[in-house]
């Protein structure tokens, strides 16, 4: 039997609908952004998975989604053939543990840092791309810094390799980290 794709699409549409609400309404963004300081010290957990359905413009909003349906379809559809109704839900714990995954080394790093925010999906849609990588090593990829397809093998370490001395290297306003922690 054949299931639907579902949530992929379901992710896509409440992400989009909680984020265009944040940006009309900045309390409801500082209320729910991650926050390394808040979580520790004043436990404020839930914001540890509530990042993941805000982003900072319609511009990161577009390419999480954009980047989330081209990838999250094909696993999606997989963990459907393989796991049948059950792929749902694992679908579903890949992405929501691709969210708190991305937290972790911001949580290490600024814990008692009270001025960094952090928001975005990224962190769960490198747990996609890298479940993508897993399953499909030999197909061909290419995004950003790298305009020519190479297998999935190689794009997985160099994707990986850009993002910890993009890291290193800051500046950017940008949670390298995040896609670091989603990915692993």
């Amino acid at each position: 039997m054949e299931y639907p794709i579902v949530v992929t699409y379901l992710l896509i549409a409440v992400t989009v609908l909680v984020s265009v609400r944040a940006f009309a309404d900045d309390s409801l963004k500082r209320k729910y952004m991650f926050n390394a300081h808040d979580v520790v010290h004043y436990k404020k957990w839930y914001r540890c998975f509530t990042h993941g359905f805000l982003h900072g413009d319609y511009m990161h909003l577009g390419f999480n989604m954009f980047v989330l349906y081209m990838f999250g379809e094909n696993i999606e559809k997989i963990f459907l053939i393989e796991f049948g109704l059950r792929g749902y839900l694992l679908f579903s714990l890949l992405y929501l543990m691709g969210i708190l995954f991305s937290t972790i080394p911001a949580l290490i790093k600024h814990k008692d840092n009270p001025g960094y925010n952090s928001l975005g999906a990224s962190g769960a849609v490198s747990a996609v791309v890298f479940a993508f990588i897993i399953i499909m090593p030999q197909a061909q990829l290419g995004l950003l810094f790298i305009p020519i397809p190479i297998p999935a093998y190689i794009f997985g370490p160099l994707y990986l390799l850009y993002e910890y001395f993009a890291d290193k290297k800051g500046g950017t306003g940008i949670a390298h980290d995040a896609h670091i922690g989603g990915a692993l």
